[in-house]
């Protein structure tokens, strides 16, 4: 039985890993920023009651994130994965219009909060002799630069480096690490903007194309992640869901498999 803590586990795909593991019958700390977060998806745990808790960390705070270990490790003994998934979205905007406030929760998220939570559990698995750390990437991470989308972009690409860099320095230890490529699903990240509001880029006709065509949902990705998560020997591991051979695929098969998502 493994011991899993997701963070940015209420929603999206944290919260479909979160259901698969516990359909695998691991033990998951689930954790969101807020308190309230978990109230308008915890009805649909039902069933599982014993086999998750619950803990507010917000991962910009690096006492959160402490607490967050700690309480995890209070109720199942140890950890076994740690899967840093809570990100931070930003309106799409060129780089000199955006918001200070979107920079800093940005940054401070996708990029210190993934340090704080490597450094966190990196730690603490040493000391357990034995852990898997998983950080999740994104729009950026493969250097593709996007116009308007370019400070998320810089986090992720960041976040590539650091988590590559990361498994050299564990390679001679029993702690792994690894990176979870997504690819396009259908989440907030995309429908919404953060304020929450219908995200302008689901208006455009071109983007509608190609997110249709690439896209999946977070229930798939997930289903995909989680029995490869399970059964990972390897460091500095790198599981991608949407390849380039299935791109290619799917933009070929695309007049005759008509895909709508939004």
């Amino acid at each position: 039985m493994r011991n899993v803590v997701i963070t940015g586990s209420t929603r999206g795909l944290g919260f479909e890993m979160a259901k698969r593991f516990l359909k695998d019958g691991c033990n998951v700390t689930i954790s969101g920023s807020k308190p309230e977060s978990f109230d308008n998806v915890k009805e649909k745990l039902n069933g599982y009651n014993d086999k998750y808790i619950y803990i507010t960390c917000n991962v910009r705070n690096k006492e959160d994130v402490r607490n967050l270990w700690m309480k995890s490790v209070d109720k199942w003994g140890s950890v076994h994965i740690w899967i840093n998934n809570a990100g931070q979205n930003c309106p799409r905007e060129s780089f000199w219009n955006t918001p200070d406030e979107y920079v800093d929760a940005v940054m401070d998220t996708n990029i210190k909060g993934v340090m704080y939570g490597s450094k966190v559990a990196a730690e603490n698995m040493i000391k357990q002799g034995h852990g898997q750390i998983w950080n999740m990437e994104g729009l950026g991470s493969n250097d593709m630069i996007i116009e308007q989308t370019i400070l998320y972009g810089t986090s992720k690409r960041a976040l590539t480096y650091f988590t590559k860099g990361l498994a050299k320095e564990l390679k001679d230890s029993a702690v792994k690490v690894g990176r979870l490529s997504p690819g396009m699903m259908l989440t907030d990240f995309i429908t919404k903007s953060p304020t929450g509001e219908v995200s302008s880029v689901t208006q455009d006709d071109e983007f509608r194309k190609v997110f249709n065509t690439l896209a999946d949902t977070p229930e798939t990705v997930a289903n995909f992640f989680v029995p490869r998560i399970l059964s990972n020997t390897k460091q500095d591991a790198h599981l991608v869901w949407l390849t380039n051979m299935k791109s290619a695929k799917r933009f070929m098969m695309s007049p005759f498999n008509k895909r709508k998502l939004i």
